[in-house]
């Protein structure tokens, strides 16, 4: 699932060519913006069925923490 998520990841972030880590801090990539972040959470929830509210969305900080929240929420939901 992580490699998965790296690769939709690197779509929405327009990066297809950059190397990412699970460690990465996200908000740190140069082409974050705020358009990027609701991207972001589309993708999640078009990609995973996984609704990632935006008061939630502001905690998390890595790659890691990302695929975690996915995983948690993928969980409760069966």
């Amino acid at each position: 699932m992580e490699q998965k998520f790296i690769e939709l990841f690197k779509e929405v972030l327009e990066a297809e060519d950059q190397d990412i880590i699970l460690t990465d801090k996200f908000r740190d990539f140069d082409n974050w913006d705020s358009l990027t972040n609701l991207s972001l959470i589309a993708m999640i929830d078009d990609e995973f069925g996984v609704h990632i509210q935006h008061s939630d969305f502001k905690n998390l900080t890595t790659i890691t923490d990302l695929i975690e929240t996915i995983k948690s929420k993928n969980k409760s939901s069966l």
